[in-house]
């Protein structure tokens, strides 16, 4: 992706709020789902503290392309997904322009909607979930707390590690957290017993939604990956680690991270995040090569994203306390392979791939305590309680916790742009 004059830092909008916003500046323009005045399920886009309604633009005259009017005239974003990179930047272009010009304020400025008012719904049809488990520090950091002299296994730098996940429990943000149920075996146990989980856990990632998909037995070309991408958001795979020690051998994560994948509702596109686009990492000296398959001529293919997670109990929102912060790192550090290599080998077996098909990068941590991705590195392995400002601990996440993901993106030179949040509240087991 290339910077053009949607970039331009000094580029204004007529809606004032949009002008400096955190997150939804006119550089932005994610995209989204919402319900809002009575009506059903609309495609949007963010501007400041307002969402300017896609389908009413649509209906309007607005958008010329058809096919484009079409897809915003939606209720999931699976359409406008499925037109392909072109046909998303030339809608980024139609909106920066009908949303900085003043001209175009009289035909506009009717069909913007409260970001308030607006309830936000799943971005897409979630056909297909994929969770993967590129966080090098993460997996080293887990790797240690069960093989300390192999923490990594041989395969992990030559192929990038992943699970097929449940697409049907993916919810957007504010979905409350039902704490799981489900077998548990601890080491001082013969048997296991069932019952709540008592090692609840979030998972810092970013999400990928998939755009324009491939044909069953195709593979997707690594340097033609990233036309194969929709947007980003942010991604909470909840994770009961209790459930998860006991089943996960010998086939994998099943009911300890099937039961919630939160994300956050507004899809932000590459086109949005091509001014913050680097470099990946320099490999370790003595680390293999990618395979020629996985290795691409795009040297700026990192996401030069800024991660936190923030956390409140029941006890700190009862009395008015501001979030804690349990941890804040970057994206592109912490990833061993990019968002295109993991894209190119999902589909390097002839697997098809299809418009709103979700991909989660795995548990992004940094290689410092301050930037680790989940309580389980945090409080190593429940060993070590985390002292909150308010003299609670945590080892792992208690009914009433409130786990809040935030990013952004900032360069000298470009204009800051966020990612939204992507929240959830535990609640207590339901059943026996």
């Amino acid at each position: 992706m290339t910077t053009d004059a949607t970039h331009d830092p000094a580029l204004n909008s007529w809606v004032e709020s949009a002008n400096g916003h955190r997150d939804w500046p006119i550089q932005n323009l994610p995209l989204g789902v919402f319900k809002a005045n009575g009506k059903g399920a609309r495609i949007g886009t963010a501007i400041g503290d307002k969402v300017l309604d896609l389908c009413a633009l649509s209906d309007a005259g607005l958008i010329e392309n058809e096919d484009l009017s079409d897809a915003c005239r939606g209720r999931a974003l699976n359409a406008l997904f499925a037109l392909g990179a072109e046909a998303m930047g030339e809608l980024r272009t139609l909106l920066s322009g009908l949303l900085s010009n003043e001209a175009k304020r009289g035909s506009v400025e009717p069909l913007l909607v409260e970001a308030a008012e607006a309830e936000m719904q799943l971005p897409a049809h979630v056909g297909d979930y994929t969770d993967f488990y590129v966080g090098i520090h993460h997996a080293t950091n887990v790797g240690k707390l069960f093989r300390p002299d192999n923490p990594l296994l041989l395969n992990y730098k030559y192929v990038p590690i992943g699970y097929h996940g449940r697409a049907s429990s993916v919810r957007v943000s504010g979905h409350p957290v039902v704490r799981p149920q489900g077998q548990r075996k601890g080491p001082d146990q013969d048997v296991p017993a069932r019952g709540p989980s008592a090692r609840l856990d979030y998972e810092l990632e970013m999400g990928i939604w998939i755009g324009e998909g491939n044909a069953l037995g195709e593979p997707i070309p690594v340097d033609e990956a990233p036309q194969h991408i929709a947007g980003y958001c942010l991604l909470n795979d909840w994770s009961a680690r209790d459930l998860q020690a006991w089943e996960y051998q010998p086939l994998g994560p099943f009911l300890a991270k099937s039961f919630l994948t939160t994300v956050s509702p507004w899809v932000i596109t590459p086109q949005a995040l091509a001014p913050f686009m680097k470099p990946m990492p320099a490999r370790p000296e003595g680390d293999p090569d990618p395979l020629p398959y996985l290795s691409g001529s795009d040297p700026d293919c990192a996401l030069g994203v800024h991660l936190e997670v923030l956390l409140t109990t029941a006890k700190m929102r009862e009395a008015g306390d501001a979030p804690h912060r349990l941890s804040a790192g970057e994206a592109d550090t912490a990833m061993y392979w990019s968002a295109a290599q993991i894209v190119t080998h999902h589909a390097s077996n002839g697997c098809n791939l299809q418009p709103g098909d979700l991909i989660g990068t795995g548990t992004l941590s940094t290689d410092q305590e301050s930037g680790f991705g989940s309580l389980l590195e945090l409080s190593n392995g429940g060993k070590k309680p985390i002292t909150l400002p308010n003299g609670e601990t945590r080892t792992f996440l208690e009914d009433g916790d409130e786990v809040t993901l935030v990013a952004r993106c900032e360069k000298d030179g470009a204009a800051s742009i966020g990612m939204g949040s992507c929240t959830g509240v535990v609640l207590p087991a339901r059943g026996s």
